[in-house]
Formats: structure tokens, sequence, C-alpha cells
């Protein structure tokens, strides 16, 4: 399962990643937090709300996974309860035995909120007094949590971030640009909210960059793995299991 805060997130820090694991045999569920509302200079929210989740929508048919509704508008993902339980609901209705996440230090707030949202509603899937909404059964299952780098690979301080290991992405480039291609309506706006001029090759450029970093691959993503406490035994790696000669480090 890959979660993140707004559509086309997943796309840029995780899709290839999320695609190698589809190709590993694995089920693949979608998830953005946020509902995209914030994306357009042009469009209301309900507009742009509408065009975002089926533009995400296409993004995860395009790999077979399942798409999980967004919960809130954009800037509303808070650490708060009532997001939390219902975070907490899907989590355990899924079960993933991966979850990758986006970097808990990223120049966006709604981006780290989303990874501290996640982390906490893992870490209640298997406690039996903590309600969900709607009310669902706590879950055992063992899990491992790992996550992205943050975007332009920096935290909010502009400190670079060095990933644990990394996932050879280069075989699965193509279907990775595919995806991001999917969210149309963020081209313009990405260009004039944040001066990103083609976010299809800010995309290509991050993934070239990590794939440096590597030193073996041409584009990968990177990762770093969660503390296993709460979710599974400490050598617990199911992600290095799955892809094998396709990971580098860690």
């Amino acid at each position: 399962m890959a979660a993140a805060a707004h559509p086309d997130d997943i796309e840029f820090m995780m899709g290839g990643t999320l695609i190698m694991l589809g190709k590993a045999g694995y089920e693949l569920h979608y998830m953005n937090i946020g509902n995209g509302s914030c994306g357009s200079a042009t469009m209301s929210a309900e507009e742009i709300v509408a065009v975002r989740t089926a533009e995400a929508r296409s993004a995860a048919a395009l790999i077979g996974a399942v798409f999980h509704d967004p919960l809130v508008p954009d800037l509303e993902i808070l650490y708060e309860q009532p997001l939390i339980r219902k975070l907490c609901a899907i989590v355990r209705e899924v079960g993933p035995e991966i979850l990758l996440l986006p970097s808990p230090q990223d120049y966006m707030e709604d981006h780290s909120t989303s990874s501290r949202l996640m982390v906490t509603a893992a870490f209640c899937r298997s406690l039996g007094n903590y309600q969900t909404d709607p009310v669902g059964p706590p879950i055992s299952s063992e899990m491992c949590l790992y996550h992205a780098m943050p975007y332009r690979l920096r935290d909010q301080l502009r400190n670079p971030i060095r990933p644990d290991f990394f996932v050879d992405i280069t075989k699965v480039m193509d279907a990775k640009r595919d995806m991001l291609a999917c969210h149309r309506s963020q081209r313009q706006w990405l260009d004039s909210s944040q001066g990103v001029d083609n976010y299809m090759r800010m995309m290509e450029e991050m993934s070239a960059e990590v794939g440096q970093m590597s030193g073996r691959f041409a584009f990968a993503e990177g990762w770093r793995t969660h503390s296993h406490m709460g979710f599974g035994p400490e050598d617990f790696d199911p992600l290095h299991e799955a892809l094998g000669d396709y990971v580098s480090g860690g």
C-alpha cells in the first residue's frame, strides 16, 4: 500500500517502487489522504477535486492498484484523532505487509503530516481498545514501513536526505512517466505556484539523481526504513525480499 498527501505525490516519489512490487506479485493499494482541492488557480475547489480524483483513479488503474478515496481537503491534513481513526480503519481493512509512506521531513506540512498520520494509523492496527471509523476488528499481521525521499531530495531546512537503500526503477520508468502523465491538471498549476516549468522533467531529474546516489542504477527511488517496534520483527524486510537484485544498500 502506498499512501501520500496529494494526487501525484505517489507518482513523483514512490511510483516506480510500487510498480516493481506489482510485478513481483503484490496486490497494490493507492491512497491520497488529501483530495487536491487547492491544486488550481482557475477552477473551484469542487471542480478541481473532481478532476484530480479522476486523474488519480486513472493512475492507479494503469498499474492495477485498488484506489482508496481521499478523506480531507488539502491543508486540512491535520494530526487529529478523527482522521487517524479513519486511516486506521483502512489499514485494518487492507492489512498491508509493505506500507510506502512520504518522508517524515519535507518542505510541505501536508507531506510530513501524512507520514506521521499513517505511522500512527498502522501502529494502532493491532490495538483492541482503539476504535476506528468505521468500526473494525484489530489485525495482528506483520508490517514494514518505508519512507520515500522528500520532494527535491531535501528536508524543510534544505538539508540533503540520504536514503538507507535504493530501488532500481530503470525498467519501469516509462510506466512511472505514464502514471504521472495522468495528472494533466498539475502541469500548469505547478508552473504558476512553485516554478516547476515541467513536472515530468522534474520527476525524471530526481529519479536520475537518486540513481546517481546509488552508484549502480540509471534511475532509482530512495527509501528509509521505519523502526520495527510495534510493527514486526527487527529483521522483517519484505521489500528487499520481494525485489532482490533491484535493491542496493540497506
